[in-house]
């Protein structure tokens, strides 16, 4: 079975570059390949992180779906055949991206295809791994809610503390299915670590890492480069891929 992993955090807070990271991390540390990424975010941005561009997204597939089949096809075989074709193939990596649907309403019906999609891809790949929408109300509408690991992405501001506490508990609330579950603190000064941990044990939970505000990758970021270019000199890097061995590794890895 595929090890799933899901993120989850408020808009802003680098949700979508730390799981990018962890993709590249996958296949240049661990060396799985391919890994399926998923962007279950409407404010697609995933493939940029990755340095892919998307030609179709699971949304415009379900607008198709509302069109006339291909004479002999049902419409189960005929979605199938649009999710195989919306897959985006990168080196060491396959991308699916749900985008928007079109027209006013909501995204449920779009996001039960994706999770349609993911249940009868994911057992061709060793590693899933699901960017979701930002925010906390969206977290019933996960791409899947069984996950072996859940990365809940902060800053270092209280507000941002209390909102990844928030969606802790919802998921709690929610009784999703989630083995583990991680706080990141990301765009952290050294100086306010100490600060930071206080502040989070107050509130009832343990960050699990670091990592620090970085020139290179916001460089990389304003020119933007993908994650697989930016060198292993940025501490963005190197910090995340320090709390992936320990989140990652030491449960499967043997």
């Amino acid at each position: 079975m595929p090890i799933i992993i899901g993120f989850a955090g408020k808009g802003g807070v680098g949700k979508t570059t730390i799981a990018g990271i962890l993709i590249r991390y996958l296949i240049e540390e661990l060396k799985v390949a391919p890994v399926l990424a998923v962007d279950a975010d409407p404010n697609s941005n995933l493939n940029e992180i990755l340095g892919v561009n998307i030609h179709t997204t699971i949304g415009e597939a379900r607008e198709l779906l509302k069109k006339d089949v291909p004479t002999g096809m049902t419409k189960d075989v005929w979605f199938e055949y649009k999710v195989h074709e919306a897959i985006i193939e990168g080196k060491g990596f396959d991308l699916l991206v749900m985008g928007r649907p079109e027209g006013p309403g909501c995204y449920c019906a779009a996001n039960a295809l994706a999770k349609r999609s993911i249940e009868s891809l994911k057992t061709n790949y060793p590693f899933v791994v699901a960017d979701n929408e930002a925010g906390m109300e969206h977290l019933s509408r996960l791409v899947t809610q069984d996950l072996d690991h859940l990365y809940v992405i902060s800053d270092p501001s209280p507000r941002g503390l209390l909102t990844g506490k928030r969606i802790l508990e919802l998921v709690k609330e929610l009784r999703l299915n989630i083995k583990n579950w991680h706080i990141i603190v990301n765009m952290a000064r050294e100086s306010e670590e100490e600060k930071v941990r206080d502040l989070a044990v107050n509130r009832g939970f343990e960050v699990t890492g670091f990592v620090r505000e970085d020139k290179i990758l916001e460089k990389a970021d304003t020119e933007g480069v993908s994650i697989f270019s930016i060198s292993r000199e940025s501490s963005a890097i190197s910090d995340s891929y320090s709390i992936f061995a320990k989140t990652i590794n030491a449960v499967h890895v043997k």
